[in-house]
């Protein structure tokens, strides 16, 4: 079900149909909005971290929005698993479940298509996620933010628990952080 906003774009689950959009989506984010923030070797070793992760989308708690022409211009997403970050092709998943009551929900794959930067999409993809999470029970959300993400999680009310170098086949280190909140 798809539930239309007042500008206009509408949010729904994703489905795997959506995938080719998805990836096409967080490849120009990843580009447009990463890319400029990292130097070319990070910003290649990035799309070994990052991507599209399936079992999101299986699990019911992948998000998209879309403009009103159907494209899909947003998505991110929010898990019960110990997996913090990674796309299907990431090294070192983790499928467990958590537990709400001891550890935070995981907010994921967060990407807004570049022309939509600060027009209030990933808010509304993380008030999503936020919600949905308190539903299931969780008290906190972590997530591994981008460096171009992380002043959307700070303005969120998310906390810096500690800045990470990501390492990846390449020999290449990606920074990040890694950030939490009370929900």
């Amino acid at each position: 079900m798809s539930v239309k906003t007042p500008d206009g774009f509408s949010h729904r689950l994703a489905s795997r149909a959506d995938l080719p959009a998805l990836e096409a989506l967080m490849t120009a984010a990843i580009r447009g909005l990463i890319g400029p923030l990292l130097n070319p070797a990070q910003l290649e070793a990035s799309f070994e971290i990052m991507g599209v992760d399936s079992g999101l989308i299986d699990d019911g708690t992948y998000f998209v929005v879309a403009h009103p022409d159907r494209r899909l211009i947003g998505c991110g997403g929010w898990s019960a698993r110990a997996t913090l970050f990674g796309g299907d092709h990431s090294a070192g998943r983790d499928a467990s479940l958590l537990d709400p009551a001891t550890a935070p929900a995981r907010i994921r794959a967060m990407y807004t298509q570049p022309e939509f930067a600060r027009r209030g999409i990933g808010r509304r993809v993380l008030a999503l996620c936020e919600d949905a999470t308190r539903t299931a029970g969780f008290k906190r959300a972590a997530l591994v933010a981008t460096v171009a993400g992380e002043p959307l999680y700070r303005a969120a009310g998310y906390q810096l628990d500690r800045r990470i170098a990501v390492p990846t086949t390449r020999g290449t280190t990606v920074p990040c952080a890694e950030m939490s909140k009370a929900l």
